[in-house]
């Protein structure tokens, strides 16, 4: 079932309630937020009734999607097509990935591709005009792994280093006897890798033609290749943090003469923890898939201060890798560059000391005045974050780039960021708050690891 929803007029409804509520006015943070109170809304309208594990009923249990005899939990599972947003948050977790809101707790992330022709790895290769087969392109094993047969390697992936393979016989090109030949076969996706000799005289990487043009003859005789475009779908179960406080009678009926509103406070204390919570996974994740595919390389930068320099020369070259990282992922996820940054407060203190480095200038907005690290302002126009929940003395730097969730890499999507209900508990009559919060983190695309990288740097002293 589509996700059917007129946006326009439900920005026309939240957006000036959102506006007046928090001040942000900033049109792609209203874009989402609009749609979650939409959703949200809904979610109330419905009048669900949450159930307390304690009281001996039977809850609905964990998600599932339907199998093959057709059972599955019930729930109600849209498919929600990613729409072209910006974030908006107050957290470093949520200002660095795209946010889809969903509007139930089950869905479908889709996400396009152009994959090399064939594709007969999840359906029938595609035949031309004349009703012949079109060769099939995989990716198997490493970068040594020779082609079984008649079949023809072509080339090697940038990504992950496998082979990519031809199946040359029309007879063989179907999913049973590509997989039984090369196990783990995958389709080569065109905007991460590339076949040099796919459109031009012979996808032979062995052959003196190899990533040549055609002359006019062989052009006029030979049927184009075909690429084609894939809409892939990931099943999405939305997961779920959640906390509860309580206080006394005698603390809220005592604090009212400080003017403090303890349930008020209890419920600020609890949303914090839920936030920092989904700020620690959303960058704990992309550290474990930052630089995916580079071969086991575990990246250092080394900026141990030399002869004959200072220690602010030293400090400079932390902005050099930084752009360079930024690079790299433009280099390698064909997306755009990095960016953002996330380090640190010792690299952080160590970025705004250079900040306006005569010798070598680079572009920054960083802010000099103490304390002010977060966010700490960009270099290059990549923006840097400080992380308060890592080690003052950590020298790990995270670089990503933050898509529009049409592409590769992680997706947000919340279906309750911060659910509050006040009970009142039994025997001591005193309030009780529990916040909950679900969402799913997703991975998109076939490389989410090509759009972050991160290094660390060694020889470095404040």
């Amino acid at each position: 079932m589509a996700n059917l929803i007129n946006e326009a007029e439900i920005r026309g409804t939240w957006a000036p309630i959102i506006e007046e509520a928090t001040g942000i006015n900033e049109s792609s943070k209203l874009a989402w937020m609009s749609e979650y109170c939409h959703n949200h809304k809904l979610y109330e309208d419905a009048n669900i009734m949450a159930l307390n594990p304690g009281m001996n009923l039977a809850g609905m249990g964990d998600t599932s999607f339907p199998s093959a005899n057709g059972v599955g939990s019930g729930d109600k599972a849209p498919t929600l097509l990613p729409l072209a947003m910006q974030v908006a948050a107050q957290t470093i977790g949520l200002d660095l990935v795209p946010v889809v809101p969903m509007a139930g707790p089950m869905g479908l992330l889709s996400y396009l591709d152009f994959v090399y022709e064939g594709g007969a790895i999840g359906g029938a290769a595609p035949n031309y005009a004349d009703g012949k087969v079109a060769p099939t392109y995989i990716k198997f094993g490493t970068k040594d792994s020779v082609a079984a047969g008649t079949d023809v390697k072509v080339g090697t992936s940038r990504i992950d280093g496998k082979s990519i393979i031809k199946i040359v016989d029309p007879l063989e090109a179907n999913e049973a006897t590509i997989s039984a030949r090369y196990t783990g076969a995958e389709l080569v996706a065109a905007l991460e890798d590339h076949i040099p000799g796919f459109s031009g005289a012979n996808d032979d990487d062995t052959s003196a033609d190899f990533g040549r043009p055609m002359s006019r003859g062989l052009g006029e005789s030979t049927q184009d290749k075909v690429m084609g475009l894939s809409l892939f779908s990931k099943s999405v179960a939305a997961e779920t943090f959640q906390v509860a406080a309580a206080v006394t009678r005698e603390q809220v009926q005592d604090l009212k003469q400080f003017g403090v509103d303890a349930v008020a406070q209890v419920e600020a204390v609890l949303t914090n923890e839920l936030t920092q919570s989904i700020n620690n996974h959303i960058l704990r994740k992309m550290r474990s898939i930052a630089g995916e595919n580079l071969f086991g390389v575990d990246v250092k930068m080394n900026i141990a201060v030399a002869g004959g320099e200072t220690k602010g020369d030293s400090h400079r070259r932390i902005l050099t890798a930084i752009l360079a990282a930024g690079n790299l992922i433009a280099q390698r996820g064909r997306r755009g560059a990095g960016n953002f940054a996330v380090v640190g407060g010792k690299v952080a203190s160590a970025l705004q000391g250079v900040a306006g480095f005569v010798a070598y200038p680079m572009a920054n907005t960083i802010n000099q005045v103490a304390g002010a690290i977060y966010p700490l302002g960009s270099i290059a126009g990549i923006n840097v974050y400080t992380d308060p929940s890592v080690d003052f003395n950590d020298v790990e730097i995270l670089i990503g780039r933050k898509g529009d969730g049409n592409g590769p890499g992680l997706v947000f999507m919340p279906y309750l960021m911060a659910e509050s209900v006040q009970t009142i508990v039994e025997g001591t009559m005193a309030p009780k708050v529990a916040v909950k919060s679900r969402y799913a983190l997703v991975e998109a695309g076939f490389h989410p690891g090509t759009q972050y990288e991160k290094f660390s740097l060694e020889g470095f002293a404040l």
